[in-house]
């Protein structure tokens, strides 16, 4: 409803402007306007919409907030536009003003977003592209839980910026270059020297495992340690034979990564750190020509503004190490200069959005801050840090193994499908159902993989939460498989006699409209409407749980519908009404749940 809204909140400042026009013009002298204040009404029973501006204008203008209300729907009353929208506008309490959209309006909603394969919500038509950075594995590490948050809530706020119309560049800034490789390159080299040589001659296996042997000997080993850190020299300056090696480990990787990125259906652009290295100095050289750089006990940094550490003196953000080598602050530092830059330096973006850990809040409030400091953030440009908590086991604490190791991503992910088909089969085993292995693999497939994402996108990010596949696969509650089986009932409804208006080829002509008359067709037509201001919040606040709960609400009161209210064996009009309603429904359902990364199934 938020075109309605707009109208409506235009209409309110100008009948303000209206009853109290010397006020309006002081108001617009000192660079403002009068503010409607204009809400969603908190009760149903309150109408629509709630407009509470009249409270605050009552000292500035010296008159009881009543008095202030009825001289504004005075001025509404002679507003054909208004009249339009809005029944009868009433004052309630100290002065607030309740409006209720006209019933024949509402139905025109329903109407425009039946043909409108949008639903209603507006393209926001944006020019400069948005950075979405997210996941971010490292490489010869495997992904672990802590992956999982960072991946699919990035995905989520990718998919709802491209839907709304932003060119949306989905970076993997995976984790490709640093020391450790001088360890991983020299193990390389001494048990799997042919691998350099040959394409494919070794497969090195566990990636994982062999991440370990060289830990272990370097940690172990003080000639390993002395040839690792010669190794780190020689892959910086270009040597042909340890880049080779580093790009073998790399292909591995990012083929093991890809396997756990089509499971989970994640479209990502890997631009990892050694992307950026050779931005590194001219980041050192910014910072030192703008005056920002210090030497401090051998290293350059700099040091914060308003951040102290214990002893009171300010935080530095080390950008180049007393051996002359780079860090975690100065990669991050050079993207966002290249991210910033105008084509064809760099990608020309203006919201650069990294979702990472809550631990990480205070590297980037430093990076940020550097970098405005430095001049490289347009006036008009947005950094924000995603930040999202732990993923916790039934112990509150954080989720492990049995044996203390961390959840690997992939066994996780194969123990939610291995849950959902045994739920499936016990199922159907009780309805006395027979399908085939090709339903039941594709139906636990999709209800695992559905049930771990919203579990975790239906909780608020900032907060930790408890991990329970018993929790996230049940059928009831705020879960994938309830809003899943919301639109397989719909689905349902379509092979019972209503598929030209459940999926699709619209029944209605514009001369012809919808008719509604019970309390539950207009509760879940105002749900309805609701979709396009969701839509707009979770772009604005980045909180996927919104577009959760708004998907949880609408299937529970399409159940109240559908349970309380005649659909099939309704008489016309109202059979072919709701029949548009349960269509409209599961199309939201439907994109809702897309813009989730979840698909949908027409039989569970």
């Amino acid at each position: 409803m938020l075109r309605i809204a707009n109208a409506l909140e235009a209409q309110l400042r100008a009948a303000m402007q209206r009853a109290f026009p010397e006020q309006a013009a002081a108001v617009e002298a000192a660079g403002q306007r009068f503010d409607p204040q204009l809400a969603p009404a908190s009760k149903p029973e309150f109408g629509d919409f709630q407009a509470n501006g009249a409270l605050p204008l009552a000292k500035p203008l010296g008159q009881a907030p009543r008095a202030i209300a009825a001289a504004i729907v005075e001025q509404l009353a002679g507003d054909p536009g208004f009249a339009e929208l809005c029944l009868e506008p009433l004052i309630a309490g100290p002065g607030f003003i309740n409006l209720t959209l006209r019933p024949e309006r509402l139905a025109s909603e329903v109407q425009a977003r039946l043909d409108d394969p949008r639903l209603g919500v507006p393209e926001a038509g944006s020019a400069s592209p948005v950075v979405v950075d997210f996941s971010s594995p490292n490489i010869a590490k495997e992904m672990h839980v802590g992956h999982l948050r960072s991946t699919i809530i990035g995905d989520c706020l990718a998919r709802v910026l491209e839907f709304r119309g932003h060119g949306v560049l989905r970076l993997n800034h995976v984790g490709d270059w640093g020391t450790q490789f001088g360890m991983l390159i020299t193990h390389l080299k001494q048990v799997a020297p042919q691998a350099l040589d040959t394409a494919d001659a070794v497969d090195l296996g566990d990636l994982v495992a062999f991440y370990r042997q060289a830990k272990a000997r370097f940690d172990d080993d003080e000639a390993f340690q002395t040839t690792s850190r010669d190794e780190v020299v020689r892959l910086q300056s270009g040597d042909p034979v340890s880049l080779r090696a580093w790009g073998l480990l790399c292909d591995q990787s990012r083929r093991e990564f890809q396997v756990i990125y089509d499971r989970l259906d994640i479209r990502l652009q890997e631009r990892g750190e050694s992307f950026y290295n050779p931005y590194l100095a001219d980041v050192v050289a910014d910072l030192d020509g703008s005056g920002l750089l210090v030497t401090d006990d051998g290293a350059r940094c700099v040091f914060l503004e308003g951040v102290s550490g214990k002893e009171g003196k300010p935080l530095p953000v080390i950008v180049q190490k007393r051996d002359g080598g780079f860090n975690y602050a100065t990669t991050d530092l050079a993207a966002i200069r290249y991210r910033l830059a105008s084509p064809p330096a760099g990608d020309g973006a203006r919201r650069l959005i990294y979702v990472t850990d809550a631990g990480q809040a205070a590297h980037f409030a430093g990076v940020f801050q550097v970098a405005r400091r430095a001049g490289w953030v347009p006036a008009e440009a947005q950094l924000e840090h995603v930040p999202f908590g732990l993923v916790q086991g039934d112990d509150g604490k954080k989720l492990k193994t049995r044996s203390g190791d961390t959840v690997r991503l992939r066994d996780l992910l194969d123990e939610a499908v291995e849950r959902a088909e045994a739920d499936l089969r016990r199922r159907l085993a009780d309805e006395d159902r027979q399908e085939e292995e090709a339903f039941i693999q594709h139906v636990s497939t999709t209800v695992g993989i559905a049930a771990v994402k919203y579990a975790d996108l239906s909780t608020n990010r900032i907060t930790n939460y408890q991990f329970s596949f018993d929790r996230m696969l049940a059928l009831s509650g705020n879960t994938a498989p309830y809003l899943l089986y919301a639109v397989v009932r719909i689905a349902g409804i379509a092979r019972k006699g209503g598929a030209q208006a459940v999926e699709g080829g619209s029944a209605f002509t514009a001369g012809e409209g919808l008719v509604f008359s019970e309390p539950q067709e207009w509760a879940l037509i105002r749900e309805l409407l609701k979709l396009d201001a969701v839509i707009a919040e979770v772009e604005e606040e980045l909180l996927p749980n919104r577009l959760c709960s708004y998907l949880f609400e609408l299937s529970q009161v399409f159940n109240r519908f559908y349970d309380q209210v005649p659909v099939l064996k309704a008489d016309e009009p109202a059979r072919s009404s709701r029949l548009a309603l349960c269509r409209l429904t599961a199309d939201t359902l439907k994109l809702g749940l897309g813009l989730l990364g979840i698909p949908t199934l027409e039989r569970m």
